[in-house]
């Protein structure tokens, strides 16, 4: 028999009717004026960059930041600047724990703690394209959104950002709301809402997989002519570094992609060919000879349609596939990825590795994007990127970066058509200019029907994954690139 103990009724009124504890809130957290109207824009040099200005972050204590030293925590969940930054911000009193100065760095951050960070903000500049309209009626806007300027307020970008610029175009009192998502490289489609229910009805279509999307990209050599599928599982290595890449133990994800052009390299005159003869050395042609990439010349312009929509997914497949965008900085680097660029690699752990050479990208060295063969790209932009400058700001003493060059305003990839499955709307672009025909060759400037993946996709989108896998012959064919070998797994519908 079971004997619970049963407090007197006396201490269980006198506990009902006890004083709650006292609570305090937190001080005022220091807010800067940092709402400027008009924005502090300026046009320079085909970029448009921001004076600037200075600017309080203000956060709650993340749940893994409890029991964590205050330093310990801008030193790895930022990058923005480097540690010794953060340690003389917080000796100096630039960054507090609910509006006070802390005694050390070593302050042990709790729950509830409002953390603010008062800096002189320097934004990145973006380019000076103007943000295209595809359509507008009296609920949305479709933009072409303009490569290497994000959609939100995020990191070192604020007044340089897609909602930013529109609402300085048209009034302090509107609020765009984005309904889907590009990333900052990625050009093209975006749906806006003018009021909330306009932005959650086409959302909601997108969400639920009810909206066609079709991208195009430029990658490094000859992609194959056929239908090809990549359905790799796409996995995060990095949130910090937003790192993404094929692992079996990633989400689901597919992809159909289509050739429509492929453009060899541009063979000059006899005698610009002499100027261009081969002068490397013997050990620089051992060195490249060990780089597979090398070996393919000139470039592809491929449609690709997702079938799911996993973050960097068209990017990771593509380099997974041996074909990465041309001038992707993170994909295709060989300084991060090594010399085949990753090309056929789900199974390594060398993430650690390649994180760590990521993550120095574009501080104390050039970030590498030109891996690749491109015969219209000038010496100037293989060489210019965003990078310290070693010159320091004369308000906050932060060291100063370059002008990005124009490969760094975004890549090779342009999110071109969206359209409703149900065929009641859908919004085109034009070709973006680097994936029309070089100059003096022949080739297509739009789309064309021979070289439409859509129907395939249509078939793909409701089939689970390793459904449409060939028979043992096709599987143990020997390909010829990984484009093939994924190809090579599919039985091709009807």
């Amino acid at each position: 028999m079971a004997v619970a103990v049963v407090e007197p009724f006396a201490n269980l009124t006198e506990r009902k009717h006890k004083e709650p504890e006292d609570f305090r809130p937190p001080p005022d957290v220091i807010t800067t004026p940092c709402d400027p109207w008009p924005r502090p824009y300026y046009l320079e040099d085909g970029l448009r960059k921001v004076h600037p200005y200075h600017f309080t972050y203000n956060t709650y204590c993340k749940e893994r930041w409890r029991g964590r030293e205050l330093l310990d925590i801008f030193a790895t969940e930022f990058r923005d600047r480097p540690q010794t930054y953060y340690k003389d911000a917080i000796e100096q009193g630039k960054v507090t724990i609910n509006g006070t100065r802390v005694a050390s760095v070593n302050h042990i951050v709790k729950n509830g703690d409002v953390i603010s960070h008062t800096l002189h903000r320097h934004e990145p500049p973006v380019t000076a394209q103007p943000v295209g309209i595809v359509h507008e009626d009296n609920d949305m806007i479709v933009i072409n959104k303009p490569a290497g300027v994000p959609v939100h307020p995020a990191g070192r970008y604020k007044f340089n950002s897609i909602i930013e610029i529109m609402r300085a175009e048209r009034s302090h009192a509107w609020n765009p709301l984005p309904c889907n998502r590009l990333d900052r490289l990625t050009s093209g489609i975006m749906f806006i809402g003018k009021h909330p229910r306009a932005a959650e009805k086409i959302s909601m279509q997108i969400q639920e997989r009810n909206v066609k999307k079709e991208y195009v990209a430029r990658v490094i050599g000859e992609f194959p002519a056929e239908d090809v599928v990549c359905d790799q599982p796409v996995m995060q290595i990095s949130p910090k570094l937003g790192l993404n890449r094929a692992r079996a133990s990633g989400k689901d994800a597919r992809t159909v992609f289509k050739r429509l052009a492929y453009y060899p390299p541009v063979r000059s005159s006899k005698n610009q060919q002499k100027e261009q003869e081969d002068t490397r050395s013997e050990k620089q042609k051992i060195r490249d000879s060990k780089m597979e990439w090398k070996t393919k010349e000139g470039h592809s312009i491929v449609r690709c349609l997702p079938v799911t929509g996993r973050t960097h997914q068209l990017r990771v497949h593509l380099q997974f596939l041996g074909h990465p965008i041309a001038n992707d900085p993170i994909y295709c680097n060989q300084r991060v990825f090594g010399p085949n660029l990753a090309a056929g690699d789900n199974l390594s752990d060398n993430d650690e590795d390649i994180i760590s050479r990521l993550s120095k990208m574009g501080k104390s060295e050039v970030a590498e994007a030109m891996a690749y063969h491109d015969e219209m790209m000038e010496e100037y932009n293989k060489q210019k990127a965003e990078k310290m400058t070693g010159q320091l700001c004369e308000i906050c003493d932060t060291p100063l970066y370059s002008d990005p060059g124009v490969h760094e305003l975004g890549i090779y990839l342009h999110a071109k058509r969206y359209a409703c499955d149900q065929g009641r709307w859908a919004y085109d672009t034009s070709l973006p200019d680097w994936a029309l025909p070089p100059p003096g060759v022949d080739g297509p400037t739009e789309v064309t029907k021979d070289t439409d993946p859509l129907a395939l996709a249509d078939k793909l989108e409701h089939a689970e994954i390793g459904d449409c896998q060939g028979d043992s012959s096709s599987r143990h064919h020997k390909p010829q690139s990984f484009a093939e070998a994924s190809k090579a797994l599919w039985t091709m519908p009807g």
